[in-house]
């Protein structure tokens, strides 16, 4: 069964994560529209922007956005670039959100991956590997499987970015970019489940109830597709099919045994998220 067209492909972050990196603790920003000129700094402009984003302002979030990103601000390159991918308070320009993903991963490709930032420059990451995979119609931006596995490999091996294992893993389970591989699907499923991943728990659960690359252990594949199908709500179809699929061939104790295993899981880790 082809996996890869069904999982879906870039994370987004909260505004929660934006406000630690940021700073910004909800009191109004110490610029106002007046204010923003040549001789802001960067962080000052993003801070406004994102205060202006919080507040329901996207005409002024854009601006001081892109002043900030204009002077290399990678969280503000990040949002603004995300805004254009969902034509967020902007027309919706993957051209545009292309290239602002495109000056973070050449800037900071080898920033330290524990600081604060890594996690908007690892999706970064994500997002061009999405847009290598399928392309940009209308641009230069053509369908590049063997680089888009390159940049889902870089943030899931420097950055342990767990939606870039995802997608990496789904790669190797389909072929794409090179030579199927079910073990190295397996390896980076895993790596992304133990972190939340729904995604990557279907995949693994999937593998593991059939026995695709690795050795069958169809109550801990059963366990994963349901913790996955009871993480996922009612917008991942085809994790509901997976496991419905798998608890309809199981016996009668490898349903007891996952289900049972399954709410020990989740009891264990309520907060768990991708």
């Amino acid at each position: 069964m082809r996996i890869c067209n069904a999982i879906g492909g870039v994370a987004l972050f909260g505004i929660s994560v934006l406000a630690g990196i940021s700073g910004w603790s909800g009191q109004a920003s110490a610029l106002d529209a007046r204010t923003l000129d040549r001789n802001a700094t960067p962080v000052e402009a993003f801070r406004f922007g994102f205060n202006a984003y919080k507040q329901g302002d996207k005409d002024t979030a854009v601006e001081a956005l892109t002043f900030a990103a204009d002077k290399g601000h990678a969280v503000a390159q990040w949002k603004l670039g995300r805004m254009y991918a969902e034509g967020d308070g902007l027309t919706k320009d993957d051209k545009k959100a292309f290239e602002l993903f495109s000056e973070i991963a050449d800037a900071h490709a080898d920033d330290n991956p524990d600081a604060p930032s890594a996690r908007f420059v690892s999706n970064a990451f994500v997002a061009l590997g999405s847009y290598y995979r399928d392309g940009i119609p209308n641009s230069s931006v053509l369908p590049d499987v063997s680089r888009a596995r390159q940049m889902f490999s870089y943030a899931a091996s420097y950055f342990g970015d767990s939606d870039a294992q995802l997608n990496l893993a789904r790669m190797y389970y389909d072929g794409e970019g090179g030579e199927r591989d079910a073990r190295q699907a397996a390896r980076w499923a895993k790596l992304a489940a133990d972190k939340g991943n729904v995604g990557a728990q279907a995949l693994l659960g999937h593998m593991l109830f059939e026995g695709d690359g690795v050795k069958r252990q169809p109550v801990v594949g059963l366990m994963f597709l349901t913790i996955a199908r009871g993480r996922s709500g009612a917008g991942d179809p085809w994790i509901l099919k997976l496991q419905e699929q798998a608890f309809s061939v199981a016996t009668e104790t490898e349903r007891r045994t996952a289900l049972a295993m399954a709410d020990d899981w989740i009891g264990k880790n309520p907060q768990t998220v991708q």
